[in-house]
């Protein structure tokens, strides 16, 4: 399997999650985390509904198709859906038309297709990575059709590794002790703000020689700025007074060391040897130069043992159980 990098560029954003980005920002955003040294790129058809994949296609097809790493996901198979094509995808968070439905189908005849119809949106010859996506309620056709299907196109060389994506640990564990799994994909599970559910499967893949991959380390936008706002959102949702206090409590030890808390929530993954990159989305030719500059940011080893010592990290996981 390919190295991804230590900072991957998490491409929802460019699928208009949220609200809407045009061509133009979303390709200068794509060449902007070129120009940063970014050669990460993770993307999904659930991502504005292909919109995603589209553009990020677009954008990398100016540059050596070898020097760069892509993933997508499968699972959910875009169906077209023209009793809805008047209406947006608002429900899933973005703003596209809702020309299209999500099927989800982890057979084989649902991985194929769905890998097919990526590798034309990307207007590319192969993928290098391919996680399931968010098979939480698919355990069992993930596990066995999906994960066989998938590992099959691996040893053929059709692509470069498989895992799975989730917003939790506890599976991604599962698929690592009872399958074939190259690599995993951990958003928000693993952060400044929350590690203990990923002991297992940091432990696991320790274990077993299975790739990280740490998502969302932001924790949809709580540990991204400098200083934290009331209104902050945590795991998509308003924070608790709790989370907030505890994330203030973060920054005020990382401004005691001449941190900046979005560096140390960026790099803080990394410590781990099993995490091989993080993936943060970007939006702009802003954002990917300022996670560019984080990741480069030199951190004293003194902030790591001051936010273990306050409660706030462990510096070495507990073994599976």
């Amino acid at each position: 399997m390919r190295e991804l990098g230590a900072l991957g560029m998490g491409c929802a954003q460019i699928g208009n999650l949220w609200h809407a980005v045009s061509d133009e920002e979303a390709e200068e955003t794509i060449r902007a985390a070129w120009d940063a040294g970014i050669r990460y790129f993770d993307t999904a058809p659930h991502y504005g509904l292909g919109l995603s994949e589209r553009r990020l296609g677009r954008a990398l097809a100016a540059y050596p198709r070898d020097e760069y790493t892509v993933s997508t996901k499968v699972g959910r198979v875009l169906v077209p859906s023209p009793e809805t094509a008047h209406e947006r995808d608002a429900a899933n968070f973005f703003d596209v038309p809702a020309d299209q439905r999500r099927v989800y189908d982890l057979s084989r005849d649902g991985v194929l297709r769905s890998l097919e119809a990526s590798l034309e949106r990307l207007g590319m010859d192969r993928i290098d990575v391919v996680f399931m996506h968010d098979p939480d309620e698919h355990w069992e056709s993930a596990s066995t059709t999906g994960a066989r299907t998938l590992a099959g196109l691996r040893d053929e060389g059709v692509i470069g590794g498989f895992g799975a994506g989730m917003n939790q640990a506890e599976m991604l564990a599962d698929f690592i002790d009872q399958t074939d799994v190259d690599i995993v994909m951990c958003a928000g599970r693993f952060t400044l703000l929350e590690q203990q559910s990923a002991n297992r499967m940091l432990a696991l893949a320790h274990e077993r020689g299975v790739a990280v991959v740490a998502a969302a380390v932001y924790n949809s936008g709580l540990l991204s700025r400098e200083s934290v706002p009331d209104d902050a959102s945590y795991d998509y949702a308003e924070a608790s007074p709790e989370i907030l206090r505890r994330a203030r409590d973060l920054d005020r030890i990382c401004r005691e060391h001449g941190v900046p808390l979005p560096a140390a929530a960026l790099q803080f993954a990394l410590r781990w040897p099993q995490v091989v990159s993080v993936v943060v989305g970007m939006r702009g030719a802003q954002q990917a130069e300022e996670a560019a500059s984080r990741m480069a940011a030199s951190l004293p080893e003194e902030l790591w043992i001051a936010l273990e010592n306050a409660g706030h990290v462990t510096l070495s996981p507990p073994p599976a159980s």
